[in-house]
């Protein structure tokens, strides 16, 4: 059997391996490593002392082994995670073992696709609201990553809160990035200060996190004085609710880290497969032009709702296709527990293995021609022909995302509305991105905006 130093990586650096290809260009680093060393690599980073490796596993087959087939063999047991539980709770996203599976239990009734369905009103109201504000954009030009961003996060404040979202908006926009980027420098950093320690960036988070938790607290307990009938059916109501002889209920700690978890994974996830769809259609006017044709075919110019998404596959394949080419978890980190073999090669216990749909989107052996822009690789027929894994922009196995679907709802909703009203001709024709707790552009992605009606 091989042993862990068969594991071929790159060299990188004599002294510190490849700690500054993975700090300035870490998604880049991976792809490099697949194409030149294989589907499982190892890549070390830093100094003598402090050394550390990273498995990276690329392949489908392997992908659905650490996500799914071999799931427990994986925790979420890393630095990474240790430190996305400090800032933002034990909820959904972080929990394991007996909590999760509790969370899990009580969270699922509220996420059934007739549930989720009846979500598209508020979904189509927020969409509404955002581009009524394009008629008086400056050269009829807007960044769509930015824009889908502000629609992503009130559409998730409002099926969350209800009528509270501006209150809740307002600080999230604020707080959430300073959060982020605090969690991602010191998921990813060999060596942290302590938390309690007054450095300027640590004052920054605390005040950021003092903020989130401080809305999500006065808006719980103002709707459980309150009770259900003003707080109607939006979903920290039903999540107040949520209850059974096994499992008990939250209390007011946990549901608000159920609320902190939902706002995060809930709208940059939504926002930024949106926002690249419309970049990606911005720049491929033959698609954007078969996008319009059925939009005006099935909708006639009314607003598009649930029952809809099964009728607008192209755009369906639209999204699925921005999402392989811009994931918006384009890395996912995990913990081997056991030793497990894995094509070739054995995983030993105790390493941290990352499964990048950045890079498995990528793969050649999956997708031909792998970075251009093509719908109909998500034709039913295509994907019957692919491995399971190849794609994967919602996770897998049992901790795949719960609100994928409500994803889906929200972006076919949003663009068929946006295509309804508008051309789009793209201004920037590459956007440079990042990895950060998601994929994050590092510069604007702006469309011309040209009105379809009068």
């Amino acid at each position: 059997m091989a042993t862990t130093t068969d594991i071929p990586g790159p060299a990188g650096l004599p002294l510190l391996g490849s700690m500054f290809d993975l700090k300035n260009d870490s998604l880049g680093t991976f792809l490099r490593a697949r194409s030149e060393h294989g589907d499982v690599v190892r890549i070390t980073a830093g100094p003598p002392g402090m050394r550390a490796s990273v498995y990276g596993v690329f392949s489908a087959e392997g992908v659905q082994q650490v996500l799914a087939t071999d799931s427990a063999n994986f925790r979420k047991d890393n630095h990474f995670y240790q430190e996305l539980r400090e800032s933002f709770g034990n909820g959904l996203l972080t929990s394991q073992d007996e909590d999760y599976l509790r969370q899990r239990r009580l969270v699922q009734p509220l996420f059934t696709r007739r549930r989720v369905d009846g979500y598209a009103e508020a979904v189509a109201a927020e969409v509404r609201a955002v581009t009524d504000t394009w008629a008086t954009a400056p050269d009829a030009t807007v960044d769509v990553l930015d824009e889908m961003t502000r629609l992503a996060l009130r559409a998730v404040s409002r099926i969350l809160f209800g009528t509270d979202v501006d209150a809740a908006v307002e600080i999230v926009e604020r707080a959430f990035p300073v959060m982020n980027d605090y969690v991602f420098r010191r998921g990813f950093s060999p060596v942290n200060l302590p938390r309690d320690w007054p450095t300027p960036g640590n004052r920054r988070a605390a005040a950021a996190h003092e903020e989130l938790y401080a809305v999500c607290d006065r808006i719980i307990a103002e709707r459980r004085a309150a009770g259900t009938a003003e707080g109607g059916q939006d979903l920290l109501t039903l999540l107040a609710e949520a209850e059974s002889a096994e499992d008990g209920s939250f209390d007011a700690a946990e549901l608000r880290e159920q609320v902190l978890v939902f706002l995060l994974a809930g709208h940059e996830t939504t926002a930024t497969s949106l926002g690249f769809a419309l970049h990606l259609l911005a720049l491929h006017p033959e698609e954007q032009k078969r996008a319009h044709e059925e939009i005006d075919r099935v909708l006639a110019g009314r607003t598009p709702g649930a029952a809809d998404l099964d009728a607008l596959p192209h755009l369906t394949r639209v999204l699925k296709e921005a999402m392989r080419l811009f994931p918006a978890a384009p890395a996912v980190g995990r913990r081997a527990v056991v030793d497990t073999r894995i094509g070739d090669h054995t995983i030993p216990a105790g390493a941290d293995v990352i499964v990048s749909a950045w890079v498995t989107h990528r793969h050649p052996a999956y997708w031909e021609d792998p970075e251009r822009f093509d719908p109909d690789r998500f034709t039913p027929e295509a994907e019957a022909a692919r491995p399971r894994y190849a794609w994967f922009p919602f996770g897998g196995g049992p901790r795949a995302c719960i609100g994928q679907h409500f994803s889906m709802l929200e972006s076919v909703i949003a663009l068929a509305m946006i295509l309804q009203d508008y051309g789009l001709e793209a201004v920037d024709t590459a956007v440079p991105v990042t990895s950060a707790i998601t994929l994050r552009s590092t510069g604007p992605a702006r469309v011309r905006l040209r009105a379809r009606k009068d």
